[in-house]
């Protein structure tokens, strides 16, 4: 199967720290990065990044920590074509959105990911579902109804900036970000209220701030600052099965402090 096409977009502006050179080599299947836009200058600290389902060739962003609770739908030109504001709630470390059908009723969910922890002081993760809003007259919307997972780490309190949800098994992918091996979490679906996602697997990178799956879950990215790591899928192996296996990485140019990534 030829590689899918990926678009990452990544605004923060804070300096970090280079992440250890990678020992994966590069890609020559995939050309270097193309700008289509600039978003507009509130979407000042970019944290997450999907396609949306039901508002196609456009994506879902949000910004990170300390920022209004809203979400921003975005076209392929960076344009910003509608504003999801969530009700009384705080955006108290976004860092990550993912979108997935429910197969009970066809429809699909923005699941936004409040998994940041840099002091590691939060014993729990917040993640709001909500039904995907679709683009209409509005360009500004209230988002008044949706679910808030409470999600807790199998082996204690950890920094996560990655949300992945798998289309084809469903699990529900957690990601840490400052272990020398980050440490990737499962929950299966249907997604209790209140669980603890499972550790399964430390994989040998560090500051991973972003990933996604493809839409038919063939295909998986995960970044650091400086890298941009990519899977193929083989048969039915689990996303842990895949990401056990070596990547590849893909041509990337540091941007600065990029953290989506779709």
């Amino acid at each position: 199967m030829k590689p899918g096409h990926w678009i990452w977009i990544c605004l923060a502006l804070a300096e970090c720290h280079a992440s250890p050179q990678s020992p994966f080599a590069v890609s020559d299947e995939f050309a270097p990065a193309k700008s289509l836009g600039k978003v507009d200058t509130k979407i000042e600290e970019a944290s997450g990044l999907v396609a949306s389902a039901v508002n196609k060739g456009m994506f879902w962003t949000l910004n990170d920590s300390g920022h209004d609770p809203e979400l921003y739908l975005i076209d392929q030109k960076a344009e910003t074509r509608m504003v999801c504001r969530l009700a009384n709630i705080d955006n108290r470390d976004w860092e990550d959105i993912a979108i997935a059908e429910d197969p009970s009723n066809g429809l699909t969910y923005l699941y936004v990911a409040d998994i940041g922890d840099n002091l590691s002081q939060y014993e729990t993760k917040l993640i709001y579902r909500l039904r995907e809003p679709r683009l209409g007259d509005k360009k500004k919307m209230m988002i008044e109804e949706f679910d808030t997972l409470e999600v807790a780490l199998s082996d204690g309190v950890h920094d996560t900036e990655t949300l992945m949800i798998d289309p084809i098994q469903r699990d529900l992918v957690l990601i840490s970000k400052w272990e020398d091996s980050v440490r990737v979490y499962t929950v299966k679906f249907p997604y209790p209220t209140k669980t603890t996602a499972a550790l399964q697997l430390k994989l040998p990178m560090y500051k991973i701030v972003a990933g996604d799956i493809s839409v038919d879950g063939r295909e998986i990215l995960l970044k650091d600052y400086e890298h941009v790591y990519y899977w193929q899928r083989h048969g039915e192996e689990t996303v842990i099965n895949t990401l056990s296996r070596p990547p590849v990485r893909l041509p990337y140019k540091r941007e600065p402090q990029g953290e989506a990534i779709a």
